[in-house]
């Protein structure tokens, strides 16, 4: 509440020669506020990187590649072994003491609030670096801005260097941007307070219960499908909301998901910065597509096995990633072709059917209760195919499950239905949308004082 305003005083009405500077002693308090400690590892990452990636270029300027691709697979590894050591360590020695008996003691190392998130950061401009797609940055404050930047530091979207380089040493900061960037921020407030926050609640209630019908756990699959969906995507539109607020133009990280026909599709719409980190820095270099299909088929595995534990340290994750591995396998093999057949709303229900049984996956950590939940969904440990509680949870949440429905389709879709009437909606809008924005953040501060802690779910990756 006194954070972000006071942080926005100070950095418009000093000069724009210090703001980088604001920035990262902002970004450096946020981050110190929920892990003390931790600030240390993001400022020992941000120094290594910055030292690795000059070390890069000056090999290069000599015609030294092999002093450069060294350094690089030192930073990588630098990386790789920071991020493994926090997220991984105990998932590593839990599976050794159940597979040996030997009985190691956890190490029980909390996990540092947004790692993954700005570890693939710094790993991409690195690479970039050695690729020669960016020049590697002199200035130790703006990367370290970079590195630092508070509205996207915990949980995304993978903001890539390439992207903001040029805003990072000059920007421009509106009052267009400001305007435009307080109503995306306020929109994903609404996201998360409104839609993803109250149908959570009912997911809560379902994955909870003992001995339920098919269509209760399917009612509990969608409410998390969709309280995943305004959950993550709510903070990427606060996320991209802050960033042009402060002048930077982050690439969007979600295009209307559930409105795909195939699961390739829904993987171009879902987490776009994580998917275009993964095909830019591992299913690309490991062959893509262009060594054939059994070389392609295994790109993808090993693509979808790493985004799987990318996500957490749980089989069910590494569980998640081989179900989305395969299917997109069985895609590019033949169902793409029989998809492109049938009529489009039938590929509609196909995917969802599909995204929803991968998102309880997902949402399970415990195996024993992901196996139960997943028999309840096939009626094989369900109590009836529909009861009682079911009516009356759908009944309860009717209204909600609407709206999410509603909100999850492209509205620019009904726009292109309505062009004719453009005109008179654009000076609606213009009129409308202050007060839209007024509206939406008073409901959503009124919701989040009678609300308890909700924190967003992508947080603990």
């Amino acid at each position: 509440m006194v954070f972000l305003p006071l942080v926005l005083l100070v950095y418009y009405i000093c000069p724009s020669k210090i703001r980088n500077f604001i920035l990262m002693t902002a970004s450096l308090i946020f981050y110190a506020w929920g892990e003390p400690v931790y600030v240390l590892i993001m400022l020992f990452s941000t120094v290594f990187d910055y030292t690795n990636g000059r070390l890069i270029e000056r090999f290069k300027k000599k015609d030294n590649l092999r002093k450069a691709k060294a350094v690089l697979v030192f930073d990588l590894f630098g990386n790789l072994a920071i991020l493994g050591f926090f997220k991984y360590a105990d998932f590593v020695i839990g599976n050794i003491n159940s597979i040996t008996g030997a009985g190691i003691s956890l190490l029980n190392i909390a996990l540092p609030i947004g790692i993954s998130f700005y570890t693939f950061q710094t790993m991409s401009y690195t690479i970039d670096v050695y690729r020669g797609q960016v020049a590697a940055q002199h200035n130790i404050l703006d990367f370290a801005t970079y590195v630092t930047l508070f509205p996207q530091l915990i949980a995304g979207p993978i903001v890539q260097y390439k992207t903001v380089a040029k805003e990072l040493s000059k920007r421009k900061s509106t009052m267009e941007d400001f305007a435009q960037g307080a109503f995306r921020f306020t929109v994903g407030l609404a996201k998360k307070v409104l839609l993803a926050n109250q149908i959570g609640s009912l997911w809560d209630s379902i994955s909870a219960m003992n001995g339920i019908s098919v269509a209760t756990a399917w009612l509990g699959a969608i409410a998390y499908s969709f309280q995943i969906y305004f959950d993550f995507s709510g903070y990427s539109d606060m996320a991209i909301g802050l960033g042009r607020m402060f002048g930077f133009y982050f690439l969007e990280n979600f295009n209307f998901p559930y409105m795909s026909r195939t699961i390739t599709e829904f993987w171009r719409r879902w987490h776009i910065s994580l998917s275009s980190w993964f095909k830019e820095y591992v299913y690309i270099p490991l062959g893509g597509n262009r060594k054939g299909m059994k070389r392609q088929i295994f790109n993808i595995m090993v693509v979808w096995i790493l985004t799987g534990l990318w996500h957490g340290a749980n089989w069910n994750f590494v569980l998640w990633g081989l179900y989305y591995g395969i299917l997109l396998m069985l895609e590019k093999l033949f169902l793409l072709k029989w998809l492109e057949k049938i009529p489009k709303w039938i590929g509609h229900v196909y995917s969802m059917v599909l995204v929803a049984v991968g998102w309880v996956i997902f949402a399970q950590t415990d195996m024993g209760m992901l196996g139960k939940y997943l028999k309840s969904m096939v009626g094989a440990g369900a109590v009836s195919v529909v009861d009682s509680d079911f009516f009356y949870l759908l009944s309860t949440n009717g209204v909600l499950l609407a709206a999410l429905v509603i909100c999850s389709i492209d509205h620019r879709v009904w726009f292109n239905r309505i062009a004719w009437k453009m005109d008179k909606l654009e000076k609606i809008w213009a009129v409308g949308k202050p007060v839209t924005l007024v509206l939406l953040l008073t409901v959503s501060f009124a919701f989040l004082v009678g609300d308890s802690y909700n924190p967003f779910l992508y947080f603990r990756f």
